[in-house]
């Protein structure tokens, strides 16, 4: 950034990883520009504050924002506890962002709707490396105004932009106008919105995590509101993927969830209907009918959309990107993280390096950074953001010598088939390097079960011949 010292780092979104970029530009000498859409820092996660995170808190907190605010004072919530949404905002979000060196840089209400190159569309090439940014911005206030930056942090994250309910990555025949009957992606119905699902007919659609939490707080309020019937629609021959390992999950409270999902169903707790992938939406009076591709139908009151999300990508259109022609990840990274063949929610070391894209000095970072690929988790956000601080800072030595740590739950393995299974100890580790061998070291969570989809469909091929197989895989 030699030719524009001068001029701010345009971070976009203010989550746990934008902040997170904030603070290490801070650390660096560089001053942040941030811009968050919402109304306060951590908007997305407000919409899901209801929800326990997986990974404990140790996991969850950035190590420069933590130094920020340990000089404020703060006090660091217990390592080993889960922190629910509500809780990563309150108790670590909101303080940060109300911090002097952070507020002082933080616009709320601002949505960014393109970023270029200043004075240029794509298709020039001419001194481009040193020419600034031009990040434009929506504010709340109904003006619209460009910002002149060294360099861009995209950290703006995929919530706003859900995978559609159809199959073939198209949204499904009358989805649209069947919006009035599609909740958010993981509502809170013990809570805030009981009374859009209590005694009604609930069909949640998608075989994640998302899916797993919604289908349990819909027992819960069955519990109470017994008229309440929980159908689940899985596009996949089995709902394997989504119990996960059990007691072989490197995370326990994400292998408890799969386990107490599984004995729903089997207790007829939960319908599910696996091999659905939905056709068409058709609205009625006083209900939606949704259609799968087979002929089959299922009648919901409410359908809860738990299929994943996508990068929006629209508002990069003037920059020079290399995204992964699967995932929509940067192309380096998409290999391995590609859902295809990765369920484990392992996690590459990656920085500046497997971030950068053909515009210098342009990162997308955190979630989006993943594309369509749903095993993200916070802490390859924060050293990511580490590491391209690092970068726009000009120490590249920094920048290369990756420092993700995940003890003890950690896996390294140069064969993605054993990846959920070989445990290894946390390294700090260069990006040329992997196990003393020339793959890639994948550092992350076991769940139990690899090989993503396509070992999906190994398994259930096993199942269904299987005579010991449980009661929904024999009927997939």
């Amino acid at each position: 950034m030699d030719s524009a010292k001068n001029l701010p780092v345009a971070v976009i979104g203010a989550g746990p990883v934008g902040l997170a970029a904030a603070a290490h530009l801070l650390e660096r000498g560089l001053e942040p520009l941030i811009f968050e859409a919402g109304p306060s820092a951590g908007a997305a996660i407000e919409q899901w504050r209801h929800i326990r995170l997986f990974s404990p808190w140790r996991f969850n907190i950035d190590a420069a924002a933590v130094r920020l605010l340990e000089a404020d004072g703060w006090e660091s919530p217990r390592p080993t506890a889960l922190p629910y949404g509500g809780e990563l905002i309150d108790n670590y979000l909101a303080p940060l962002a109300a911090l002097p060196a952070i507020s002082s840089k933080l616009q709320t209400g601002a949505r960014v709707i393109a970023v270029t190159r200043a004075g240029m569309d794509k298709t020039h090439t001419r001194n481009r490396e040193s020419t600034p940014f031009v990040v434009r911005v929506e504010h709340v206030d109904g003006e619209t105004r460009d910002y002149t930056v060294a360099g861009v942090f995209d950290a703006s994250g995929t919530w706003s932009t859900r995978n559609p309910l159809g199959t073939s990555g198209l949204p499904a025949i009358g989805e649209d106008t069947a919006a009035h009957r599609i909740s958010s992606p993981l509502p809170d119905v013990t809570g805030r919105q009981r009374a859009s699902f209590a005694g009604r007919r609930v069909l949640v659609v998608g075989a994640g995590h998302s899916a797993a939490n919604t289908l349990i707080s819909l027992a819960d309020l069955a519990k109470d509101e017994p008229d309440t019937r929980i159908l689940w629609a899985v596009r996949g021959a089995s709902a394997e993927k989504v119990y996960g390992g059990g007691d072989a999950d490197g995370l326990p409270a994400r292998g408890q969830l799969g386990a107490r999902l599984r004995r729903l169903v089997e207790a007829g707790t939960i319908e599910l209907h696996t091999g659905f992938g939905i056709g068409s939406l058709k609205s009625l009076v006083s209900h939606v009918s949704v259609e799968s591709v087979d002929g089959r139908t299922l009648e919901a009151d409410i359908v809860v959309p738990c299929t994943g999300f996508r990068p929006d990508l629209d508002i990069l259109r003037e920059l020079r990107l290399n995204l992964d022609a699967a995932v929509e990840a940067p192309t380096e990274l998409g290999p391995l993280i590609d859902p295809e063949f990765h369920s484990c929610g392992t996690v590459p070391p990656h920085g500046a390096a497997l971030l950068a894209h053909p515009d210098k000095d342009f990162y997308i970072v955190g979630m989006k950074s993943y594309g369509r690929a749903p095993t993200f988790l916070l802490a390859t956000g924060y050293e990511q953001v580490r590491s391209v601080a690092a970068a726009l800072a000009g120490d590249r030595v920094a920048a290369d010598t990756l420092e993700l740590e995940l003890p003890e739950t950690g896996v390294c393995s140069s064969d993605a088939g054993t990846s959920c299974e070989v445990p290894a100890a946390a390294a700090v580790i260069s990006e040329s390097s992997c196990c003393a061998t020339t793959e890639p070291v994948l550092v992350g969570f076991p769940t139990g079960l690899s090989h993503g989809r396509s070992g999906e469909s190994q398994l259930a091929a096993s199942l269904l011949s299987s005579p010991s197989s449980d009661k929904e895989e024999s009927n997939a």
